[in-house]
């Protein structure tokens, strides 16, 4: 299975600098089984961090309400179960029950202003919508 393609999820303008979108993908897996594939990409200036959205410490994803991924300093990712907060650039949790462990990192790239996950394979039929589009 090849895993060096780009898949543009969204626009560098669709999220503002320092704050954090959801998107709901469709991940093909080792075994060739699609599943849903839940990510958070956080935008910090012209800097982009990808991670699974699930905390390490239940498995739940960390937005309370759609699309509220950051603690309300506005520096760090939080659960918004059980307040658990996260390094921004690392995902490692800095405080809460999972502290020391960290979030599944998903690997980006910026191709022409468009914000693409990269190492995976995705089904390709339009689910790479944000939260609030699907």
């Amino acid at each position: 299975m090849t895993t060096d393609v780009a898949y543009a999820i969204c626009r560098m303008s669709d999220i503002p600098s320092q704050q954090a979108r959801g998107f709901q993908l469709m991940i093909v897996g080792d075994d060739g089984a699609k599943r849903p594939w839940p990510i958070l990409v956080v935008r910090w200036g012209r800097q982009v961090f990808g991670y699974v959205n699930r905390c390490p410490h239940d498995g739940v994803n960390l937005d309370w309400e759609r699309n509220q991924f950051m603690d309300p300093n506005g520096i760090r990712l939080m659960c918004g179960k059980h307040g658990s907060l996260f390094e921004l650039g690392t995902g490692i949790c800095v405080d809460g029950p999972c502290k020391g462990r960290g979030l599944t990192p998903v690997a980006l790239t910026v191709l022409d202003d468009d914000i693409c996950v990269t190492g995976v394979t995705l089904v390709e039929d339009g689910e790479a919508l944000p939260d609030d589009e699907a």
